[in-house]
């Protein structure tokens, strides 16, 4: 008899080593860890190195030690994109057996030029399809592109519900390659994901606009999806997004050696937890004990804003 025994969630944290961690990315990791941690789940890091040029030196080493700051201590080894070279080249020439990735000669400057209307607040400029029919005479392949279809791409979102999107109206035909070689981020994330067995992707809904190009990618390949959740961002004055230099969080530079828990707390009360009188001035393992068993997702807040700490 096939074994029914549901799967407990696999989810993980996946931060850049080019800056130290602020409150809004501590946000989202305590989030992930309490979403897979209160299921009895796995919780996983990967250290998203791909972009060596804006890389800090020793800045992964410090957003690890940052996260043990907080207690929030991950399952087996830490993975790194750049060890998964190999499997990306595997999973590209897959999207080219499918027919649709083709050479792209346009640099970036010409596609903003040739938009008809303003893109969107995200990664995607939407690519007008210049060289699905062919490059022009004496271009260099400047990326692969894939060719997405005229049709939605949807999934549902455990906080925002169901998210579909036209993908040809909002990021046409995508990069999946530079011209480098270097792997795109939406083909790297989705094989990423796949390698580790990652089933839950919790993550700062600046993020979701680029969710259906990975999704797309998933079915073409016959990968299995993850259940997404994106959450709300944790602001600056005025609603701003937070920057690599707003409320930093960071283990050398020891600016909360001694507050930690008074920031986990105020992290918490941003997620929509309540918390328990008496709490105020714990040991971050005890708040997060008392967390994990108390942890309710529906409570997530609707909008971001600022951290009250």
């Amino acid at each position: 008899m096939p074994d029914e025994t549901p799967k407990l969630p696999v989810g993980r944290f996946a931060p850049s080593p080019t800056g130290a961690l602020h409150t809004g990315s501590l946000a989202t990791a305590v989030a992930s860890w309490l979403m897979a941690r209160s299921a009895g789940g796995r919780w996983l890091l990967r250290i998203d190195d791909l972009d060596a040029p804006r890389q800090v030196p020793g800045m992964a080493d410090d957003i690890m030690q940052t996260l043990e700051l907080f207690g929030l201590c991950w399952d087996g080894q830490v993975s790194r994109q750049s060890s998964n070279r190999e499997a990306y080249r595997h999973y590209f020439s897959k999207l080219c057996e499918t027919g649709l990735v083709y050479p792209c000669g346009c640099s970036r400057r010409e596609i903003a030029q040739s938009a008809s209307a303003p893109h969107p607040d995200d990664d995607c400029i939407p690519y007008p399809g210049t060289c699905r029919c062919g490059m022009r005479t004496g271009t260099t392949v400047r990326s692969w592109r894939l060719r997405v279809p005229d049709e939605q791409a949807c999934f549902h979102d455990l906080h925002k519900g169901m998210i579909c999107q036209d993908l040809g109206g909002r990021c046409g035909d995508f990069v999946v390659r530079r011209g480098d070689g270097e792997i795109a981020y939406q083909l790297a994330v989705v094989v990423d994901d796949h390698l580790t067995g990652v089933t839950q992707v919790v993550r700062g809904e600046d993020l979701l606009p680029s969710t259906p190009r990975q999704v797309y990618i998933q079915g073409l390949l016959g990968l299995e999806r993850p259940v997404y959740c994106h959450i709300p961002l944790v602001t600056g004055p005025g609603g701003a997004k937070l920057s690599k230099r707003d409320n930093l969080v960071s283990h050398h530079l020891g600016n909360w050696r001694g507050k930690e828990g008074y920031l986990l707390l105020a992290v918490l009360r941003f997620l929509g937890q309540g918390l328990p009188h008496g709490m105020s001035g714990a040991p971050c393992d005890e708040i997060l004990r008392w967390a994990v068993g108390c942890f309710d997702a529906t409570s997530l807040p609707a909008i971001g804003g600022e951290l009250a700490i």
